[in-house]
């Protein structure tokens, strides 16, 4: 697998999640398009974990060139984009799945072993028909991972899920008073969301060193949890 996603350090923390996982290896890190397209034509990999947010091309137009160039790649999308636009365009493009950031461990791994499951069944299967067809489709959406009904799918607050999607579409750890400034609320009421958010596990706290004076508490969002 190829882990492509503009931040190194997430790229590095899902690089580290993919060897975890029985049966896969990553075979590198691409953090733009380019390089993504270098490393592809290099090493060949079955898979992509393909952020859709690259800095000199979107993922979806990636997606979509090697599609139209023949590469024999498929992809799993990993995007805090939540909009059916984006999500529609993706499957056009032949994704083989969709993961909303953050999510954790355990749910990439779910997916990467559906994937693996679905990849055996579709090698090992002789087409003879459209029956030998019906089956093949049949057992790629039976492997994808079935809706969750736990804490984390759960919809949060409204004021609550926009603090969440501001620390998850920002580029760099955010404080209380920068999530107060984004989406005008008190720097008070900021700071219990974001004191809540921890706490349910879906973002991660950050501590920020300045020159002087006591840290300052940011959060990111929680990839590892």
């Amino acid at each position: 697998m190829l882990v492509v996603d503009d931040d190194y350090r997430v790229a590095r923390l899902h690089a580290s999640q993919v060897v975890r996982v029985p049966g896969y290896e990553c075979v590198g890190e691409a953090h733009t398009a380019a390089e993504a397209r270098a490393a592809i034509s290099r090493e060949r990999p079955d898979l992509l974990l393909l952020d859709v947010y690259l800095p000199d091309e979107d993922g979806i137009s990636l997606l979509q060139s090697l599609r139209e160039a023949g590469r024999d790649v498929d992809v799993i999308i990993i995007t805090a984009a939540r909009d059916v636009a984006t999500v529609r365009a993706a499957m056009r493009g032949g994704a083989v799945y969709y993961l909303v950031k953050p999510f954790g461990f355990e749910q990439l791994a779910e997916q990467l072993r559906a994937y693996q499951k679905w990849r055996v069944d579709a090698e090992s299967r002789r087409i003879t028909g459209q029956t030998d067809v019906d089956a093949l489709f049949a057992s790629q959406r039976a492997a994808l991972p079935r809706s969750r009904s736990g804490p984390s799918a759960r919809r949060l607050p409204p004021t609550m899920q926009k603090v969440l999607d501001a620390v998850v579409a920002a580029r760099r750890p955010l404080g209380a008073q920068h999530v107060s400034d984004l989406i005008g609320i008190s720097r008070p009421t900021a700071q219990r969301y974001l004191s809540e958010l921890e706490r349910k596990g879906r973002v991660s706290l950050h501590l920020e060193y300045g020159a002087t004076g006591r840290p300052v508490n940011t959060y990111v969002p929680a990839q590892g949890r």
